[in-house]
C-alpha cells in the first residue's frame, strides 16, 4: 500500500470558504457569528470536490491513501480569539470525517487543533480526543507558531505544551508539525514560514531533552524536514557542540520528516542523509506547489516519481511507502481495517 501522510482539503466546497468569511468578517459583533447549521455543504459538492482533484492523483499516480487534514494555511490560528478558532476547528474536522465516510479506503482523518496565540494547548485536547476517539482520526497537526510569523508563544519543548503531550501519549498519536497561513508579511506563506517552521520545530527539539520526558512521543515534521537535510552537518555539529547525541539517535523513534521535497535531487539528498527509518511518504497534492515541471513534465508534487527513481533498496522503499506510517500512526492499521469494512 501507498500511503500518503501528507494531504489537505485544499479544494473545500465553497460555502465552507463562505462560512469561515461571515465569520471572520463578524468576528467583532458576536451577534452576526453565522451559526454551525447555516453551513450547507451535500454529499455531491464533496464528491465534486475531490473525484477531479485528490482521487484522480490518487489513481493517476499510483497511491493508494491519503491522511487527510483540512486546509494547513486555513487553520488561521492568529484571527479571532479562542472561541472562533473552536468553532472554525470543529466545522473544518467534521468535513474531513465526512470526505472520509464517503471515501473510507482513500482517506483516513487528521484533525485540525483550535489554537490561539497566548492560549495554553491543553485548550486543544477535547477537540483531540473528539476527533480521535469519535471520528477515528489518527492524528493531528500542531501548530508551533499559532501567531502566524511572529513567534510570540513558548517553544514546543517548553512545559507549556506538556499536558497536551501526555494527551498525545496516552491516545497514542502522532502530530505533524505544521504553520498556518503568515501573518507576518516578512514571510510568503508556503515559500518561507512553512520551512522557517520545520527548521524552528527540529532545532528546538534538537537542543532539549523533550523525549526523555516524553519517549513515545512522536512527530513528523513536514517539507522533507525543512531545511534540515540539506544543512544536516550544521545541526549535527551544534548538536555534538552542545554536548548531544548524534542527530540520527536524536530523531530516533521520536522525529520524522516527510518527502514533500519537489524534485528529484532534494529526494536523494533526503534518503542519503536522513535515515530512512524516519522517512515518510508525502506529497502535499494539490497543496503548495501546483502544476508540471516543465523540465520533466510531471506534477512538482508527484513526489512518488522521486522515490521511485532514489538510489535505496526497495526493502527501504517500502519502509517509506507504507512500514514507516504504521510505525509512526499506530492507529492507522485498524482505522484502515475498519474503514474498509
Amino acid at each position: 500500500m501507498i500511503i500518503d501522510c501528507h494531504g489537505h482539503y485544499t479544494t473545500e466546497p465553497k460555502d465552507l470558504l463562505r462560512w469561515r468569511k461571515d465569520q471572520v468578517d463578524n468576528l467583532k459583533d458576536p451577534a452576526k457569528q453565522p451559526p454551525k447549521s447555516s453551513l450547507k455543504v451535500t454529499d455531491d459538492e464533496i464528491r465534486e470536490s475531490v473525484e477531479g482533484n485528490q482521487l484522480r492523483l490518487q489513481r493517476e499516480r499510483g497511491t493508494d491513501l491519503t491522511i487527510f487534514s483540512p486546509r494547513a494555511a486555513g487553520m488561521g490560528h492568529h484571527i479571532g480569539d479562542v472561541e472562533t478558532s473552536i468553532e472554525w476547528s470543529r466545522l473544518c474536522n467534521d468535513l474531513i470525517h465526512r470526505v472520509c465516510t464517503l471515501y473510507p479506503r482513500n482517506f483516513i482523518g487528521v484533525c485540525q487543533l483550535p489554537q490561539s496565540p497566548g492560549v495554553e494547548p491543553k485548550n486543544c485536547i477535547a477537540e483531540l480526543v473528539r476527533c480521535v476517539e469519535d471520528l477515528g482520526f489518527v492524528g493531528c497537526n500542531l501548530n508551533p507558531d499559532p501567531s502566524g510569523g511572529y513567534w510570540t508563544d513558548p517553544p514546543l519543548t517548553d512545559r507549556w505544551w506538556y499536558p497536551f503531550y501526555e494527551k498525545m501519549v496516552e491516545l497514542d498519536v502522532p502530530a505533524m508539525v505544521h504553520v498556518s497561513a503568515a501573518a507576518n508579511p516578512a514571510f510568503h506563506t508556503t515559500g518561507s514560514h512553512y520551512i522557517n517552521g520545520d527548521t524552528t520545530a527540529f532545532v528546538q527539539f534538537l537542543m532539549s531533552d523533550l523525549f526523555k520526558d516524553f519517549p513515545t512521543l512522536k512527530f513528523i515534521i513536514p517539507h522533507g524536514g525543512g531545511a534540515v537535510p540539506f544543512h544536516w552537518g550544521r545541526f549535527r555539529g551544534i548538536a555534538l557542540n552542545n554536548g548531544k547525541p548524534e542527530l540520527a539517535e536524536i530523531m530516533g523513534k521520536n522525529i520524522f520528516f516527510d518527502t514533500c521535497v519537489y524534485h528529484q535531487p532534494g529526494i536523494d539528498l533526503l534518503t542519503k542523509v536522513v535515515p530512512v527509518d524516519n522517512i515518510l511518504f508525502a506529497s502535499e497534492m494539490v497543496g503548495a506547489v501546483k502544476g508540471n515541471d516543465p523540465k520533466t513534465g510531471f506534477g512538482f508534487d508527484d513526489t512518488k516519481r522521486y522515490v521511485d527513481k532514489a538510489p535505496i533498496s526497495d526493502a527501504d522503499k517500502a519502509k517509506i511507502f507504507e512500514g514507516n506510517a504504521y510505525k509512526v500512526y499506530s492507529r492507522l492499521k485498524n482505522q484502515i481495517a475498519k474503514q474498509a469494512a
